[in-house]
């Protein structure tokens, strides 16, 4: 019988960083263990409905005003935006785990964002995993992220990289990020931190990738303690259901086209009327997912607005998805074997999108480039080829038959055996 514990969840960021740690919870508890989930305050009736515990570490006034900030959506500017929000919650997210912490019993779980849990790690001596949703989190000297390179060339990209990364943690990321974080640190007696983002987010005592192999090969340089467990896509949210009049628009006519710029996205004018221009231009149906109505046009009868749905439940109904490249919606469309198109805006949805399309499930439009005019073409090839077909329902086989949240499970658990939790235990005693 594995012993149960006491696991607190932070994950920070929007809802395809959120809703799996979310599942990843609820999977923990049905073993037995009390979980307890840390983020904004949007997640808190989505944890709570799985049964769940959840407390705050900001305020709904702190994420409408990161949602509405333009320069998040702008590669640099996004980034300091970014880190920004990620310090500003550390000392108090630290705090609540400090104050939940159960000497000897609690395992941390936390994504990339979740800087006072890896902190916590090092005061409360409690064994952490870190949980990375995207590939390009797991930094590597041997790929070049958003692009794709012939194998005969990594020597050169490994030389490049090498020099670039170091360039950037000492130039870019850095600056940004180690003053505040160093400061916190001194407060609590720990020596400084360099090269923040390079090894120190990840945790030395587990990392899991929410994605599979064949998405990212895992690389020489990644933590030899990371283990990829696969998209959570294919675990079916049983906690959600179609709306009442959105199940009645997918039942009355083909398989829509279903348009999201993602749940944080909140300047999506140009995309929303791009498409749905293109809807009007090909006589299809469309569906527009968004949190923000007002980016949208005026909808004809054949366009839809809903706030949000669940996609394990959507997306197989739909004829193919457009979208920003966000991690959960594609792993979604991979798990619904249906084809995409991916408008990349800025963080890791570059490198996704490009891994995707390397696979052959979709296209890539980037956002300058995303008008009516070029997306219809784009849709018309993918859903007239047999081979864009075989190759979706491919991947969607793979995807269903993952044991992503058993495996992570599994690999948790077995951080029973864990040093720090043995010594924390004995020093509780």
């Amino acid at each position: 019988m594995t012993s149960q514990f006491e696991v607190i969840i932070v994950a920070l960021g929007s809802g395809g960083d959120v809703y799996p740690m979310i599942a990843l919870g609820s999977a923990l508890a049905e073993r037995g263990h009390r979980v307890h989930v840390v983020s904004s305050p949007h997640f808190a009736a989505a944890a709570r409905a799985r049964g769940l515990t959840f407390q705050s570490c900001a305020t709904e006034a702190d994420e409408q005003r990161a949602q509405q900030e333009p320069d998040l959506w702008k590669p640099l500017k996004g980034f300091r935006l970014l880190v920004q929000g990620i310090l500003d919650l550390l000392p108090h997210t630290y705090h609540i785990i400090r104050e939940r912490h159960v000497p000897g019993r609690t395992i941390l779980i936390g994504n990339f964002a979740a800087l006072g849990a890896r902190v916590a790690r090092e005061t409360l001596n409690a064994p952490l995993v870190t949980v990375h949703m995207a590939p390009i989190l797991l930094r590597s000297r041997y790929v070049q992220p958003g692009v794709t390179v012939s194998p005969r060339w990594t020597p050169l990209v490994r030389a490049f990289r090498t020099m670039f990364v170091r360039a950037v943690d000492r130039w870019v990321f850095d600056p940004v990020a180690a003053p505040a974080l160093n400061a916190f640190r001194a407060q609590l007696g720990l020596p400084p931190i360099r090269r923040v983002f390079d090894s120190w987010i990840h945790s030395p005592d587990l990392v899991l990738g929410f994605f599979p192999d064949w998405f990212a090969a895992p690389q020489p340089d990644w933590p030899e303690h990371t283990h990829l467990v696969g998209f959570p896509a294919g675990e079916p949210d049983d906690h959600a259901v179609l709306d009442g009049d959105l199940a009645a628009f997918l039942q009355a006519g083909p398989p829509p086209l279903v348009f999201t710029p993602g749940t944080s996205m909140a300047f999506g004018r140009q995309f929303f009327a791009a498409s749905v221009d293109a809807c009007t231009a090909a006589g299809r149906r469309g569906l527009m997912v968004t949190r923000h109505p007002e980016q949208l046009p005026p909808l004809p009868d054949h366009v839809r607005h809903v706030a949000f749905a669940p996609f394990d439940q959507l997306l197989p109904q739909a004829a193919a998805v457009v979208h920003h490249g966000g991690i959960g919606t594609m792993a979604a469309a991979f798990a619904a074997g249906i084809p995409q198109v991916t408008v990349p805006f800025n963080f890791d949805q570059p490198d996704n999108a490009v891994r995707m399309q390397a696979l052959g499930s979709g296209a890539v439009i980037r956002p300058p480039a995303y008008t009516a005019a070029a997306l219809g073409p784009t849709l018309d090839r993918l859903l007239s080829s047999a081979t864009v077909r075989r190759t979706c329902s491919a991947i969607a086989e793979r995807v269903r038959k993952a044991r992503a949240m058993a495996e992570a499970c599994d690999r948790i658990e077995a951080l029973a055996d864990s040093p720090l939790l043995r010594a924390d235990a004995a020093r509780a005693s």
